[in-house]
């Protein structure tokens, strides 16, 4: 309490500082996962894919980034496991904020795609073993992250494998591609519009008040992705297309670009809406303690100002250093075209509402990367870089320790400064 009484003030300018490292690291990884198909098959610039990412991921944060925050992430410690500690548990929240951007700092300008949320959960273990002990930490809750790792790239692999090789059949390997690239590709925006719908509704918007059940949600993405469908049918036969077309594949991959920047900007609102959450939660929760004069409390209402600096904080991570993440993702793994960029975009939201439906815990950033993995696999193994996708593996492997031993040194030096 004294701790609280001294330095609240100061205690919160820090956090807010930590946070903003935090969300600039979660611009600078994982929203560039986001943007790394798009940016490596050709379909948009570098530039673009900033400019894209800066609106959609910042409308997602801010517009449903929501109001109320866990103060303990995932439920990996309870939050009575402090209770009488209110001190320690602020300086872990800090240590935790700032070892777990300083990851992904690190991570970010190796050019790795890691886990921005086991980032911030290795951190919070890291410092809750050594002040309240290992029996804080629910490790049961660990079988669902490390099963994420065996399950989830490879369920988004094979999804990625399987719309690979039916552009294959029905496009790309007939007499015709052009026309049957025509043809089908309504029936890939609606599936495409459907799923993101999904995804959107279900992930990025259920802080806003718009409590839908599964089958209003269905409903609601087929009702778009109906009209979706009418209206690309209508587009692929506009002057404005046609004269833009070439004959050949040339021609066939244009069409695949419309279906790949409507995914791009769909996922980006609804990772915006989502892990804005792991920079700006121990924010919330540290104002909120200091707030209430110590007392600890399980969800607690955001200050108006941590939304927007997380917003602020992704976008700029994005705009300075997201260049390396994106050119391992859209050209490291293996090499993408339009298409190839598809199927592993679709694959990666598929496998987010599979997850989302079952319950499944997932790493966007794992999802994708197991995509492009069945992209390049359907063309065989000398397709893909191993050497790239052994560096990218132990990345994952050594985010939870290293976010663990960053987090504890870090808490002993704030421990320091602060008694």
């Amino acid at each position: 309490m004294e701790l609280i009484h001294n330095y609240g003030f100061m205690l919160v300018m820090i956090t807010a500082i930590f946070g903003f490292i935090m969300a600039f690291g979660i611009g600078a990884n994982d929203v560039a996962n986001a943007m790394g198909t798009s940016v490596g098959s050709g379909v948009i610039s570098v530039k673009s894919a900033i400019y894209i990412a800066l609106v959609f991921e910042f409308m997602g944060a801010y517009l449903a980034g929501g109001e109320v925050a866990e103060t303990i992430k995932s439920g990996i410690i309870a939050s009575e496991a402090f209770a009488g500690k209110p001190d320690v548990l602020i300086l872990g929240m800090m240590a935790s904020l700032f070892s777990a951007g300083t990851w992904l700092l690190v991570a970010s300008k190796m050019g790795w795609p890691v886990s921005t949320t086991h980032s911030i959960i290795g951190a919070i273990v890291g410092f809750a073993c050594i002040t309240v002990g290992m029996e804080a930490v629910q490790w049961s809750e660990f079988g669902g992250i490390v099963g994420s790792w065996f399950i989830t790239p490879p369920i988004a692999g094979f999804v990625a494998y399987i719309i690979f090789i039916s552009t294959q059949k029905l496009i790309f390997d007939t007499e015709k591609p052009l026309e049957n690239a025509r043809k089908y590709a309504p029936y890939y925006t609606a599936l495409t519009v459907f799923i993101i719908c999904v995804v959107t509704l279900d992930k990025g918007l259920k802080h806003v008040g718009l409590n839908l059940s599964g089958k209003e949600t269905a409903l609601l993405g087929l009702i778009v992705a109906i009209i979706s469908a009418i209206i690309c049918i209508f587009y692929l036969r506009s002057k404005s297309f046609l004269s833009r077309l070439s004959d050949g594949f040339d021609g066939v991959e244009k069409v695949f670009t419309i279906l790949m920047i409507i995914t791009a900007c769909a996922m980006a609102f609804a990772h915006g809406s989502n892990d804005v959450a792991n920079a700006i939660g121990p924010v919330a929760g540290v104002v909120s303690i200091v707030d209430h004069g110590g007392i600890i409390e399980g969800k607690t209402i955001m200050a108006p100002w941590i939304l927007p600096m997380g917003a602020i904080g992704i976008a700029l991570g994005l705009a300075i250093m997201g260049h390396k993440v994106m050119g391992t993702i859209g050209t490291g793994i293996t090499d993408l075209t339009p298409s190839r960029g598809f199927a592993a975009q679709f694959a990666c939201a598929i496998t987010v509402v599979l997850a989302s439906g079952t319950g499944l815990p997932i790493s966007t950033t794992q999802t994708l990367v197991g995509a492009v993995l069945g992209v390049g696999f359907a063309r065989g193994i000398a397709a893909l870089n191993l050497g790239v996708i052994r560096n990218i593996v132990a990345s994952w492997v050594i985010t939870l320790p290293a976010g663990a031993i960053l987090s504890i040194a870090i808490y002993y030096i704030l421990n320091a400064i602060f008694r």
